[in-house]
């Protein structure tokens, strides 16, 4: 038999059993975030406004490519986690699988499309 009380039952389980797997995901995307996007300003910055061959010579670089790749990367998973989030508590039924399929399919073309456009720079 076992001992346990009713709030070490519920204890990291949302009505899901995944509530607290989301929030610590959302969590970490975000502050990671937060440190990647000022440096990819920065960099996209100082890019911005020179000529196609000095744009190219600048994402053709290692640590601008990867950090452009990462920042896509990571914020799209943060939007289509976030967005999943919010869908799953405003919409239900049918409504709210094809809004969930929408958003994730909305997120991987953004990320494939951005990655094939940062490879055909890099390379």
């Amino acid at each position: 038999m076992r001992y346990l009380t009713d709030r070490k039952r519920a204890e990291g389980k949302g009505a899901a059993h995944t509530g607290t797997e989301h929030h610590w995901q959302m969590q970490v995307s975000a502050v990671a975030l937060a440190f990647m996007v000022p440096v990819f300003l920065y960099v996209f910055g100082s890019a911005l406004g020179k000529g196609h061959d000095e744009v190219l010579a600048t994402f053709s670089r290692p640590f601008p490519a990867i950090l452009t790749a990462l920042v896509l990367f990571v914020g799209m998973r943060h939007f289509a986690k976030g967005a999943t989030m919010m869908i799953e508590d405003y919409a239900r039924g049918s409504a709210k699988k094809g809004l969930v399929m929408l958003v994730i399919s909305i997120s991987y073309a953004v990320t494939a499309i951005g990655l094939f456009a940062l490879a055909k720079i890099a390379l």
